[in-house]
């Protein structure tokens, strides 16, 4: 089949290990992040996307053999290394060491392919650094890539699910044009504020009041200037509308009055005691306010039962059994607490009854203060406070504050819990506090009155006086302001995230959490009310810095555009290439979950782009997840998913494809489901099945990391990636029809060759089998279609299961590369782990492989006495075990005290000395036993724990080596090295 197309590089190879670790870094990156503009769910990190951009643009250097070998300097240097390379391997002939990849082909051309890619590895690694993303010059060398790929008419990017706009985003940051769709306004509007509005108004001065200090604004500076600067003045107007709402404490004489940032509340019902059912109890998951040791505060609960009351007062420090009380609160369950007053149990259904009744409330049990030495904990009985709160419920009653937009049901965790269970959530209102009402309902207001103002500032700055707004492409006074005020919308959208009755207190920083601290809304039963007029986290001066940052830091070479849209029939610009993440089957509900920021954003923004907000809620009919209770059961849902799906990648393949560039797809998948089903899984299955029946053909598969770990090192932990990038191209209108027999003779001659390349690449051991899915798809997604005996179509799932057999026999048959004593070894390892066996089977094993269980035991592999043999463990190895000196050497042996070695000190100085020693000869074979083992542990012996010893030191097998190379000799003195 001819070759239309020069490959490009992420159809060939990335550096992914360099790519997943910048990316789960990257999760801890806040101040600054675009992320931080608005809440999105499952967004990919940025580093990723850029990342996987550049390489599906970018020519793989075997497509340009002849030019690079006329190149002098390059090719001398690929002259040096080969003779190197084949120095070393006579040299590992010599000394009858296997090296991994020895049939791989050592040649000039060879040689010089493989210099150049690691040039272009070296930019990407640059490049996904979160601290290089706003660097001109490393950006500046990729763009240059880029135009040496592409000519001098570049592409634009298209990602028809665009949600938080992180591919668009990187495209443009790139240089290249960027577009994107979502059918969720929510999502449109993230998308609008990072790629289209801010480049309007690119390297304009501020036009505030006192503004323009400097005699230079870059990209957005000055229009995060007045973000910052209009985000004071409406705080300032909406205090005056609401600021007696929010008193402040009175902390003594010596101490004076200090706002409060937060009040602490707990809901309660009544009693389920009869003697006390008049009596609300309140409750609670913990009682403590500060758990960070020797600095305890916390709340001890005053229980007076002939008054019927209950109160709390605030305790430091304490005994032992007293923080382990405080800290359970009055909960015994996941939803289940006991009655203070009567000790009877409060059971989840009793409160949900209760509060289907109206007979749930909320009862204020502490403050939180900032004070001139610092945080001050107070008691809920200051009159004040208790005043302000029922000032802001008769605020509410009486309809002073407009609550319409809050009267859509929404359907959060409560509305879908398994057990029917709602808790009195029926309406977005129910999420909020009165007093949080009225304060989110003052600054939505003012925000109203803000564009004014802006309009008659930026004619006296500069501006045109035209009335052309955002909507209609305008970039003068009138859009302007309402650039300011749409992102001053969306910090009012961080605030209702930090401002509703599903924030906690987190007790062990002393701050305020919001609303969407996982992808949903779960209960809270104590929970804290942060004060929007503070300087604390959460407040609206905190929210405005957040977006000022993003905005000031906002990549705006190029233009975009996002437009709300179906990506069933969304219209692809012309020469545009596509890279999505698709939402995957039910993972995250984005429709009832955004609805809890459309109800605000509706307010501000429908004066801005009407045509986004002309419904009460997000479009949810065509919304494409698997959401049952929309569809009428599981099985419904599902296939209106795949159909949707299968239409969307069509209209994708047809209308958002070029022939010169491949398609990136990203996958995300539930670790459970692989890990019960294995890479044949049914969500695989079905959306590989999709995707080819869309026209595609699979060309490559990368596992991508985005998820922080606990773990000694993230890339190095044995769980699964999170997503995965399928590389696609249209599927050729000439594809042949083959058998069955045919596609696993084509598996058996290819896919090999490719799995020892994604080896060569460091991938992960546990990634593995879904790497090994790209080169293996790509084979049968190559043909019209792969005939069973039967004359059916064979389906993807059964290819899947072929594709994973073929690489089980690939990682058998390295056992056959190692020595005796090690292939002994794994042979007894896989039948008996570290348990003892019998002598006569294992020198029956042994025998067959040309050698004794003597010969193994001299080699220090395994302990024989007593008629049984087992193999050593790590830690009963020789410390003073040097592979320079032991005549008896084996793979195994070295194995064992790297990964020992590795598990002690991670990715140090004595790690890669061992290394070195190892030696470069044994060091491939080393790596491959790595592999074998964790096939062997992780998929035969079901042992996780030793599974990730193996998966973790291939995962930093590339840093380990360079850090090896830059070691002289194994005395110990660190020079650098040429080669390792």
């Amino acid at each position: 089949m001819s070759q239309t197309y020069k490959k490009k590089l992420i159809e060939v190879a990335i550096p992914l290990e360099v790519i997943n670790k910048a990316s789960i870094r990257e999760k801890s990156i806040r101040h600054g992040h675009p992320s931080t503009l608005h809440l999105w769910w499952s967004r990919k990190p940025l580093a990723t996307c850029r990342a996987v951009l550049f390489a599906q643009l970018v020519d793989d250097p075997s497509e340009h053999v002849e030019s690079l070998l006329a190149d002098p300097d390059l090719r001398n240097l690929a002259e040096r290394e080969l003779s190197k390379r084949l120095q070393k391997r006579e040299e590992a002939k010599a000394a009858g060491v296997s090296i991994s990849g020895e049939e791989k082909p050592f040649t000039l051309s060879h040689m010089i392919i493989e210099l150049e890619r690691q040039r272009l590895f070296d930019i990407i690694e640059e490049l996904v650094v979160w601290e290089n993303s706003t660097n001109e010059q490393v950006l500046e060398r990729a763009r240059v890539e880029i135009r040496k790929s592409c000519g001098s008419e570049l592409p634009s990017v298209y990602d028809p699910f665009s949600g938080g706009c992180s591919i668009p985003l990187e495209a443009q940051r790139l240089g290249l044009a960027a577009y994107g769709s979502d059918l969720n306004p929510v999502a449109v509007m993230i998308g609008k504020g990072m790629i289209e509005i801010a480049p309007r108004f690119k390297n304009r001065a501020p036009i505030h009041p006192g503004g323009a200090e400097r005699n230079h604004y870059r990209n957005a500076e000055g229009l995060a200037e007045d973000i910052n600067y209009y985000g004071q003045w409406v705080r300032k107007k909406a205090f005056e509308k609401v600021g007696s709402l929010y008193p402040e404490v009175d902390l003594g004489s010596q101490n004076g009055k200090a706002p409060v940032i937060a009040w602490l509340w707990a809901r309660s019902v009544p009693s389920p005691d009869p003697a006390f059912s008049d009596v609300y109890v309140p409750l609670v998951g913990e009682f403590t306010i500060i758990i960070k040791t020797g600095q305890e505060v916390w709340l001890e609960p005053v229980v007076d039962k002939s008054r019927k009351t209950i109160s709390f007062t605030i305790r430091r420090g304490g005994s032992k059994a007293e923080l382990e009380i405080a800290k359970r609160g009055t909960k015994v369950g996941q939803a289940a607490f006991q009655c203070l007053i009567s000790g009877a149990a409060i059971t989840a259904n009793y409160i949900d009854k209760a509060a289907a009744a109206g007979k749930m409330r909320e009862m204020l049990i502490a403050i939180v203060a900032e004070g001139k030495k610092g945080k001050a904990y107070l008691s809920a009985d200051d009159a004040p406070q208790l005043q302000a709160a029922k000032d802001a419920q008769k605020l509410v009653q009486s309809g002073a504050i407009d609550v319409q937009h809050l009267e859509a049901p929404c359907r959060g965790t409560f509305a879908s819990n398994a057990q029917g269970r709602a808790y009195g959530f029926y309406k977005f209102r129910d999420y909020f506090l009165d007093r949080q009402l009225c304060g989110l309902s003052a600054f939505s207001d003012v925000l109203r009155e803000l564009k004014k103002q802006v309009f008659d500032d930026a004619v006296q700055g500069g501006f045109q006086a035209y009335h052309s707004g955002l909507s209609a492409g305008g970039a003068e006074a009138e859009a302007y302001a309402e650039a300011v005020t749409f992102y001053l919308a969306l910090a009012l959208s961080k605030l209702a995230d930090r401002g509703s009755t599903i924030c906690t207190w987190d007790s062990s920083r002393g701050s305020l959490r919001n609303t969407f601290s996982q992808q949903g809304i779960a209960m809270t039963w104590d929970f804290a009310e942060g004060n929007p007029f503070s300087d604390a986290t959460g407040s609206w001066k905190s929210c405005v810095g957040w977006i000022t940052k993003v905005v000031e830091l906002l990549p705006i070479s190029q233009s975009g555009s996002v437009v709300q849209m179906d990506a069933q029939s969304c219209k692809y610009p012309t020469g545009t290439i596509t890279s999505c993440d698709p939402p995957y089957y039910n993972n995250v509900g984005y429709a009832d979950l955004s609805d809890f920021f459309y109800c605000w954003l509706r307010e501000t923004c429908r004066l801005i782009y009407p045509e986004n907000f002309d419904v009460i809620t997000t479009p949810k009919a065509d919304e494409l997840v698997a959401t049952p209770y929309r569809h009428g059961g599981k099985d419904a849902a599902e296939e209106f998913f795949l159909n949707g799906m299968r239409i969307a990648l069509t209209n994708m393949a047809k209308n958002g494809s070029r022939d010169e560039f491949p398609t990136t797809i990203y996958y995300a998948f539930k670790q459970n489901e692989i890990k019960d089903e294995g890479i044949s899984s049914t969500g695989w299955a079905t959306f590989l099945q999709a995707t080819i029946e869309a026209g595609y053909s699979i060309n490559g598969t990368w596992p991508i990391r985005t998820e922080m770990s606990n773990r000694r090192t993230a890339a190095g932990n044995n769980s699964l990636a999170n997503s995965v990038v399928l590389v696609c191209r249209a599927k050729p209108t000439h594809a042949e029809i083959i058998s069955r027999s045919e596609f696993s003779r084509a598996l058996k001659r290819e896919l090999p060759a490719a799995i020892a390349e994604l080896q060569a690449a460091n991938i992960a051991p546990a990634d593995m089998p879904q790497s090994a899915i790209g080169p293996g798809m790509g084979i049968f997604s190559r043909y019209r279609a792969v005939i069973e005996s039967d004359d059916r179509p064979m389906s993807v799932k059964t290819a899947l299961q072929l594709i994973n057999h073929e690489l089980d026999e690939y990682l058998g048959g390295i056992v056959g590369e190692f020595d005796a004593d090690t292939r002994f070894a794994i042979s007894w390892f896989e039948q008996n782990g570290m348990a003892k066996g019998d002598y006569g089977t294992a020198n029956s094993i042994a025998q067959a492989r040309g050698i004794s269980v003597d010969s193994a035991k001299h080699a220090g592999i395994v302990e024989s006495a007593a008629g049984k043999v087992r193999i050593l463990k790590r830690e009963e190895l020789a410390n003073d075990w040097d592979p320079v000196t032991d005549s008896h050497a084996t793979i195994w042996e070295c194995c064992q005290h790297l990964v020992r070695q590795h598990e002690k000190s991670g990715i140090s100085y004595d790690t890669a000395l061992l290394l070195r020693k190892i030696g470069s000869g044994k060091a491939d074979a080393v790596k491959d036993l790595a592999y074998c083992l964790y096939d062997i542990c992780s998929n035969k012996r079901k042992d996780a724990k030793e599974a990730t010893s193996y998966n973790a030191l291939i995962a930093d097998w590339t840093e380990l080596t360079r850090e090896a190379a830059a070691i002289h000799d194994v005395s110990g003195e660190r020079q650098t090295a040429m080669n390792f």
